[in-house]
């Protein structure tokens, strides 16, 4: 995707979350060659789905997140 076909699908997000009200949070995205890793805070996949399904774009897959590790995990 170019950097206008990600801004675009950006606004689109935006537009759409902002009708779903302060339940679902989208933090941030993960940009691949042929797919887009999307994390999100909201108390159900179902609302995900909602934002996926309003803004046209594929949810192929959800899963919840059990726990975040990182480089200080270790120590």
């Amino acid at each position: 995707m170019s950097a206008q076909d990600l801004q675009g699908a950006s606004k689109k997000s935006c537009s759409v979350l902002r009708t779903l009200g302060t339940d679902i949070q989208w933090v941030q995205s993960y940009v691949t060659a042929d797919k887009i890793y999307c994390i999100y805070i909201a108390p159900s996949t179902e609302l995900i789905e909602q934002h996926a399904q309003d803004s046209g774009f594929p949810a192929n897959s959800i899963s919840e997140i059990k726990a975040v590790i990182d480089p200080t995990t270790s120590e």
